[in-house]
């Protein structure tokens, strides 16, 4: 009985991890919480049974990695254009906001619509954020641009780059619950 309620926890740690990896999307922490979750999981299990601290060590330093990844590839998108603080801080917003409005814009296309959606709301989010940061700060329109422009390109790799991290995380929990040694 207690074989049973360990592999069905462990099927709950990974269905919540995909959800986790998914949520990335949405500019929300998935990669923390998926590195959460399997401190919890360890924590319940000791290494005999479960997740190795090893393991749960190696998705903490990738969580760090995806935010690193995903931060230097948005900033570098517009500081290569030159962009203000100001635009920088509005790019993010815009990207969180995007990628809300694009999740619900694409529900009509199950499940694909609504992650695809995630993503170009939140890559236009991002682009008017920091476009209108640069005509706030009294650049031109064509500077501007280049600066959203930027801030757009830097957005879809930087979220790129995160969701690769993401999968491999995915892929370590769930290979660490069913390889005690993993």
């Amino acid at each position: 009985m207690e074989t049973a309620f360990y592999y069905t926890i462990a099927v709950v740690l990974i269905l919540a991890s995909a959800t986790c990896w998914v949520s990335l999307l949405f500019t929300l922490p998935g990669n923390w919480v998926m590195a959460l979750l399997a401190t919890l999981f360890a924590l319940s299990y000791p290494d005999a049974e479960g997740m190795s601290w090893w393991t749960v060590g190696a998705l903490i330093l990738l969580a760090a990695v995806g935010e690193l990844v995903e931060f230097v590839a948005g900033a570098a998108g517009a500081a290569k254009q030159g962009a203000s603080r100001r635009s920088m801080v509005l790019a993010i917003l815009g990207t969180m906001i995007g990628s809300l409005a694009g999740a619900i814009v694409g529900v009509p296309v199950p499940i694909v619509g609504s992650i695809i959606a995630a993503l170009g709301g939140g890559a236009l989010g991002a682009f008017a954020g920091a476009y209108l940061g640069e005509l706030w700060k009294g650049k031109t329109s064509r500077e501007s641009m280049n600066v959203g422009t930027g801030a757009m390109v830097g957005r879809v790799l930087g979220t790129f780059g995160k969701l690769i991290v993401g999968a491999i995380m995915f892929v370590l929990v769930s290979v660490a619950v069913f390889v005690p040694w993993f």
